[in-house]
């Protein structure tokens, strides 16, 4: 295994991070941060936020050909991130909020299990606690390094968008489709590798934290029963259905999307920082 290597972009106006409560945003595979701009542009004015690209994927650097990881390296790699980012204060580091989609979602879960003292709330949109057909993973991981991502451009806009997104928001998605086009091929294999071998239905009830589950109502990758078995499993959770929205909720209805964060945030709001929070985490 290889330590990934990801990089964060700033998705909040403010130059200076630490004023608010914070949130980290999760991309789904073959995208990036984009995913998240329209939800963060709604969400900015009250967190700082703070979303990261995956290895090869976005800013973060192309991976090499045998590079490999799990989801839970990924987890681990979003904590160095953000301590990288914004120091600890009084020895107590930063906590957070931390919503994803798809893998991005599943690093929550790992995020969750591995750093839960790091957590104020998890919130996993069409992801799941084991991906449907994980095992056809590994052969796309194959075809990918060996093709390049462009291979993957039709059946990616047949799962990521609702019926009709791609007429009605050209633009919304062909930025996405541009970034999988774009995206490096060895670092997509190897996420392509973590998702096939993640599974964490057996632990799931280990997540505390406040929970919020999201499934779209047209995807075929995650579909509500797999938001539902998170929701009953973890010790505090929520199932959603989003309407009219398939594999990348986020870019197909960021202001509803925005909105339910905005509320999940406010029902787990305590303290994110500082000695109280310290206390909490022991």
């Amino acid at each position: 295994m290889s330590v990934p290597k990801i990089k964060a972009v700033r998705l909040s106006p403010r130059e200076q991070l630490g004023e608010k409560e914070l949130v980290v945003l999760g991309p789904s595979l073959g995208t990036s941060t984009v995913m998240w701009d329209d939800a963060a542009r709604l969400l900015g004015d009250d967190y700082d936020i703070l979303g990261w690209d995956l290895p090869g994927h976005g800013i973060s650097p192309a991976a090499d050909p045998d590079t490999e990881f799990s989801v839970g390296e990924l987890a681990d790699a979003v904590v160095a991130l953000v301590d990288s980012i914004i120091p600890a204060q009084d020895g107590h580091p930063v906590r957070f909020h931390y919503a994803g989609d798809s893998v991005g979602g599943a690093t929550g879960a790992e995020l969750a299990l591995r750093h839960p003292e790091r957590l104020a709330s998890l919130a996993m949109f069409c992801s799941s606690a084991r991906f449907n057909g994980a095992e056809g993973y590994a052969e796309r991981a194959d075809q990918v390094a060996k093709q390049g991502t462009a291979v993957r451009l039709q059946a990616s806009a047949e799962i990521w968008f609702a019926p009709g997104f791609l007429g009605s928001h050209p633009t919304e998605s062909s930025r996405l489709l541009h970034t999988l086009r774009d995206a490096d091929r060895f670092g997509y294999a190897a996420v392509c590798r973590a998702i096939a071998a993640y599974d964490v239905r057996d632990r799931f009830g280990e997540i505390a934290v406040p929970f919020l589950a999201v499934a779209g109502e047209f995807d075929s990758v995650c579909p509500m029963a797999d938001a539902r078995w998170m929701a009953e499993h973890a010790q505090d959770g929520t199932a959603v259905e989003i309407p009219g929205v398939a594999h990348i909720a986020p870019t197909e209805d960021p202001a509803l999307v925005a909105d339910l964060l905005r509320k999940h945030f406010a029902a787990a709001a305590r303290p994110v920082r500082g000695t109280e929070a310290g206390q909490e985490a022991r």
